[in-house]
C-alpha cells in the first residue's frame, strides 16, 4: 500500500510504501521432487560474475519488484560481495537463453542465505521457479548447513511467499516497514 511522498535531500520526491517482509528458513532438507517443466533447462554457475553482468541480471529479473539493495551499491563493494568465493551465483538457462537466477551467501559457517532469487518476466508463469526453486534446494542442502533462510516481501511477485512455503520454507519473523521505490 502506498503511504505517500516524502522530500529527500536534493527536493526530488521519493515514493514510499509500507511493505511487509517475511523470514523464512528451513532447518532439513525438503523431501519434494518437482519435474522439469520443459526440456532444455540448465543451471549454470557463474564463477566471479563481473558487475556488469551481475546488475545486467538483477536488473532483468527485479525491476518490476523494486529490488534496490544490490543497485545502490557502488561497483567496488558490489564486486567484493559478488566475487567473495563464499557467495555463489547461478543462472537458470531455458535452451541457453538466461531466464532467471540464484544467489547464496556461504560465508557465515552453518548457514546459507538465498539473497536473491527470480525469474525474467518472459520466463514467469511456467512452472520454472518451483523446479529452479527446488533445484536450488538441492543445492543447498549437499553443503550440508545447520540453516536455510531467505527474506520476501509484498513488493515481490505473489507467487514468491507460496512458492517457498510449498517447498517447505517455515516463516520464523515477519516485520512491516516503509521503504522507497
Amino acid at each position: 500500500m502506498i503511504s505517500g511522498l516524502e522530500r529527500p535531500q536534493g527536493n526530488q520526491l521519493l515514493e514510499i510504501v509500507d511493505v511487509i517482509v517475511y523470514y523464512l528458513e528451513m532447518l532439513s532438507p525438503s523431501r519434494r521432487t518437482t519435474p522439469a517443466p520443459c526440456d532444455g533447462l540448465s543451471v549454470l554457475p557463474v564463477q566471479a560474475p563481473t558487475v556488469g553482468e551481475y546488475r545486467d541480471l538483477y536488473n532483468a529479473v527485479g525491476r518490476d519488484f523494486h529490488w534496490l539493495s544490490r543497485r545502490r551499491l557502488s561497483d567496488a563493494k558490489l564486486a567484493a560481495i559478488i566475487q567473495h568465493p563464499l557467495n555463489e551465483l547461478h543462472v537458470l538457462q531455458v535452451a541457453g537463453a538466461p531466464a532467471g537466477f540464484a544467489e547464496l551467501d556461504r560465508r557465515k559457517l552453518g548457514e546459507i542465505e538465498l539473497v536473491q532469487f527470480g525469474l525474467t518476466r518472459e520466463f514467469i508463469g511456467q512452472g520454472l521457479g518451483k523446479w529452479f526453486l527446488q533445484w536450488t534446494i538441492d543445492q543447498v542442502w549437499s553443503y550440508e548447513p545447520r540453516r536455510f533462510w531467505l527474506h520476501t516481501c509484498t513488493l515481490d511477485h505473489a507467487a514468491a511467499l507460496p512458492n517457498y512455503l510449498k517447498a517447505g520454507f517455515v516463516q520464523f519473523k515477519q516485520e512491516s516497514i516503509r521503504r522507497e521505490l
